[in-house]
């Protein structure tokens, strides 16, 4: 059975930040997930949260991107997703590009002997910006950390690439083979912006887009959990991802 874990921003910032991620986390297990996904950009107390969410979590997002805007690899942002994810006992750190080009080709041997030397893989992320975010940049990356001797996995987030114009499915067909972890994401236009949805509510041809993925990684909910009884939509939610995943 594939696993299926919640993205803790999927309780939404404002109620996150009113229970706290632990509570999240719990609710999230009761409900029947395989884990969680802490999200840095939601701890309101690093020092606390993080101990208190060990051994509860599986993938620690980090906000910042491993390369800054002049394409230098933050080795700052980097240590901190890594001390974060051994906090947590995470097996993945979850981090976008940043502004990864072809100045930052020789900082990727630093990476690749940083990452040697302890256990969380490293999973890239398509975000929602011109630099992390495109099949073009995340292709030219996966082709030049290969060459340089790295295997890092890919986070393929199905609703991201609407943000910036480019087909999920011509996506998912082209990247595949990287994908290690799948953020499950409906999406739907309104008249100024994209949002996030259930993807049974989506407009994207989600089922599609998830025939083309690997079907034995983890499955991540990262979308909307709202409702009157937070247990019973969240059971649901795991429910349905499951069932559309079902490995034969």
């Amino acid at each position: 059975m594939v696993p299926v874990l919640i993205s803790l921003s999927s309780f939404g910032a404002a109620e996150v930040r009113r229970h706290g991620q632990l509570w999240c986390a719990r609710l999230a297990r009761e409900a029947g997930a395989d884990g969680v996904e802490v999200r840095g950009e939601l701890l309101s107390d690093a020092a606390a949260e993080l101990p208190a969410l060990a051994g509860l979590a599986a993938v620690y997002s980090s906000p910042e991107g491993l390369w800054t805007p002049a394409g230098v690899l933050d080795t700052g942002a980097l240590e901190r997703g890594l001390a974060a994810a051994a906090t947590l006992r995470a097996v993945r750190l979850k981090m976008a590009i940043g502004g990864f080009g072809a100045a930052s080709h020789a900082s990727l041997a630093r990476l690749k002997a940083r990452l040697a030397t302890q256990p969380v893989e490293l999973v890239i992320e398509n975000d929602q910006t011109e630099t992390a975010g495109t099949q073009g940049a995340l292709q030219a990356f996966f082709e030049a950390q290969q060459a340089a001797g790295l295997d890092l996995g890919m986070t393929f987030d199905m609703g991201n690439w609407h943000w910036l114009g480019e087909c999920p499915l011509q996506a998912a067909k082209a990247l595949a083979s990287r994908v290690r972890y799948i953020h499950c994401k409906g999406v739907q236009r309104l008249p100024a912006k994209w949002i996030a949805v259930p993807l049974a509510d989506s407009v994207a041809p989600w089922r599609a887009v998830l025939r083309a993925l690997p079907a034995d990684v983890p499955h991540a909910i990262e979308y909307p959990l709202v409702g009157d009884d937070l247990l019973a939509v969240t059971r649901d939610q795991i429910a349905h991802i499951r069932s559309a995943r079902t490995i034969p």
